[in-house]
């Protein structure tokens, strides 16, 4: 069997930036354990898998190296980034996951592309687990949860960009993850993201997360359109917008390499 890959940076304009994803389009599904293979072996944030079903939507799993992953962003716009730019593209298409259900993602006239995602606004947490309070080197203003993640949030981007995780006590609040949270210098807000019960140390761009992070900011600073920065040591840049109860996250991406997986 031989499978076509596309390795893609996406929300960034620029290789070697932003958030690796590998893209692998099928016709029919492959076992879960075969795609959790290709994913260790791309050794990448993620890897997406669609299949086009019945309805014209392209039903969509993510893979990180060490399990499926219930919502990824970057690998949805890696994957949306891949079929725009076939022959006769799309404009607009629409995934399908099981945990969020239809993420619309259309391409923008400035050549961005747009996810559709739900909203994800977090609560303030109540009840702060011990491994929280003890695998942040900087302890933050506030704390909140969503269905992804706890969110930590800090007085200043240097702050945020200053946090050292303690990764063994992360590790123990898994599913959820951790992202850090502040106002930004040149943009709205930054964060950066672990996540080493689902895929690892510091994951390079989450735009799954800003499903979270835009309205909790929109809210904040009482604007509708918002610029992040996701502070990782590759960096990327998000357009988020809140309308509607919907959460729209925008960005560009690029092309890494295009090959073939020989199974």
């Amino acid at each position: 069997m031989r499978l076509k890959l596309y390795q893609i940076d996406a929300f960034t304009s620029q290789v070697f930036s932003g958030s690796p994803a590998a893209v692998v389009p099928l016709e029919t599904w492959l076992p879960a354990a075969t795609m959790q293979a290709i994913a260790i072996e791309n050794s990448l944030p993620e890897t997406a898998f669609f299949v086009r079903n019945a309805k014209g939507q392209y039903e969509i799993r993510w893979f990180s190296p060490l399990t499926e992953i219930d919502f990824c962003g970057h690998a949805t716009l890696a994957s949306a980034f891949v079929l725009f730019n076939q022959s006769n593209a799309p404009q607009a298409v629409t995934f399908w996951a099981k945990a969020v259900g239809e993420i619309p993602v259309q391409q923008l006239p400035d050549g961005k592309i747009e996810l559709n995602f739900p909203d994800r606004t977090p609560r303030p947490l109540a009840d702060v687990p011990a491994q929280l309070l003890e695998g942040l080197s900087i302890e933050p203003v506030e704390y909140w949860v969503n269905p992804q993640a706890y969110f930590a949030v800090y007085a200043s981007q240097q702050q945020v960009e200053a946090v050292v995780p303690r990764l063994d006590k992360l590790v123990e609040l898994g599913p959820l993850d951790v992202v850090v949270t502040a106002p930004g210098v040149q943009h709205d807000f930054a964060s950066r993201y672990f996540w080493p019960a689902n895929g690892g140390a510091e994951d390079p761009v989450t735009g799954s997360i800003h499903a979270g992070l835009a309205p909790y900011w929109a809210k904040r600073l009482s604007k509708a359109r918002l610029s992040a920065l996701q502070a990782s040591e590759r960096g990327g840049v998000l357009d988020c917008r809140v309308a509607d109860g919907r959460v729209f996250v925008a960005g560009n991406a690029v092309q890494y390499l295009e090959g073939i997986i020989s199974l």
